[in-house]
């Protein structure tokens, strides 16, 4: 029996591993769930899961959990040091990061440090530390599974052997020449550039294909998150972003590729459907049924592809500038980003602004090659005030 905890149980991952696990009730047991805010759908997980902790990380949220649930059997606890505790404590074996943001980093870095089983589906955690990350997982020899699809995808595509954070992560030695880098390309890949100005927060968070938070919706809008994805696969797969290719690829069927040496290229196929990744990564090396309908490519007919536009979507290449510059620009990039998509969904700015204010911090904050992680969490504020006041004078 495997004991879970999943951190953000009320966004869509965290619902896509609740439906995963209760086709499993003999192999994984759940042992905590940690939300933010939403206190009723945490409330129904407590009340249909049943847990042995909740944990809110807002202090209010979770003294109104308690009252809602009144119960002796479900332990409700807040706070960040709560989400760490969840995280790190023996009486788990797999956590599932699905937290969104960087408050995700502590309780998945709490994981690999006590030598988890991280199913890792925070994308800020690679993106803000990503060398310090890796390094944790080797020296506590953690077990690491990338739970987005494109890099679940890619790690299907690898050799079995294949383990992350070990002296096999290198891929160019391995005869693997490049890493395809799949994305639907969003609701605006055919939009008129001169409408951009016009999006509102309903259009893009309007996923043609998948179902998701309305934070990573617009990240996928503006194709940040693939920004993010390529930042990522630097780290996961040892990697140099000019060896990583973004392709779009509108049906959302081909996950990513693998290219070797030989002329192969290896594809991960499958519906868009997040439970595929989530059971992969639960019982790999095994495999178990996800609930996921299987593929059928006569329907799908046929399979497009196309060379992502940088002038169309500049998130794309101000995130190769970050990786490029190294150091806490990721973090800096990726503070900015979450302070102008939050803007963006409040109505505070434009679409077309969420890129302009994640360049003009990067242009203006230094970055500091550094394994530090109070150093990153410096300047990961650092960029939050500046944009905060970037968008002041801009508004």
């Amino acid at each position: 029996m495997n004991r879970v905890t999943i951190l953000g149980a009320t966004g869509s991952i965290g619902q896509s591993t609740l439906d995963v696990l209760s086709l499993h009730p003999d192999n994984y047991q759940l042992y905590a769930v940690s939300a933010n805010t939403q206190v009723d759908k945490m409330a129904d997980i407590c009340r249909r899961y049943h847990p042995k902790i909740a944990v809110m990380a807002d202090l209010k949220s979770a003294a109104l959990l308690k009252s809602l649930l009144n119960s002796d059997d479900i332990e409700v606890r807040g706070g960040t040091e709560a989400l760490v505790e969840i995280s790190s404590t023996d009486e788990v074996d797999i956590v599932m990061a699905a937290i969104v943001g960087s408050v995700g980093l502590m309780p998945t870095l709490s994981a690999v440090r006590n030598g988890k089983r991280v199913l890792l589906a925070n994308k800020e955690t690679l993106v803000m530390a990503g060398h310090l990350f890796m390094q944790e997982v080797a020296n506590n020899k953690a077990t690491l599974l990338p739970i987005d699809s494109e890099h679940n995808a890619m790690f299907q595509c690898l050799p079995n052997d294949y383990a992350f954070g070990s002296s096999s992560t290198g891929l160019i030695d391995r005869g693997i020449t490049r890493i395809l880098l799949t994305g639907s390309g969003g609701p605006f890949r055919q939009t008129a550039l001169e409408e951009f100005d016009e999006i509102t927060p309903q259009q893009a968070i309007a996923h043609p294909n998948w179902s998701m938070g309305p934070k990573i919706s617009v990240d996928s809008a503006t194709m940040m998150n693939k920004g993010l994805e390529l930042i990522e696969a630097c780290w996961l797969f040892d990697m140099d972003h000019q060896n990583i290719d973004i392709v779009l690829h509108p049906e959302s069927i081909i996950h990513s590729m693998i290219a070797y040496n030989d002329g192969s290229v290896l594809a991960q196929m499958g519906n868009p459907d997040m439970r595929t990744p989530i059971a992969h990564a639960l019982a790999w090396p095994e495999r178990i049924h996800s609930g996921v309908e299987p593929l059928d490519l006569i329907q799908v007919s046929q399979l497009n592809f196309e060379k992502a536009d940088e002038n169309r979507f500049p998130c794309l290449r101000l995130a190769r500038q970050a990786v490029q510059q190294g150091g806490t620009s990721m973090a800096i990039l990726n503070a900015a980003n979450e302070i102008a998509v939050q803007a963006f969904l409040q109505g505070q700015i434009a679409f077309t602004q969420i890129a302009q204010i994640i360049e003009q911090t990067l242009h203006q904050l230094p970055s500091q090659q550094t394994d530090s992680l109070d150093e990153i969490l410096h300047d990961d504020q650092s960029a939050r005030q500046y944009a905060h006041s970037y968008m002041a004078k801009i508004g």
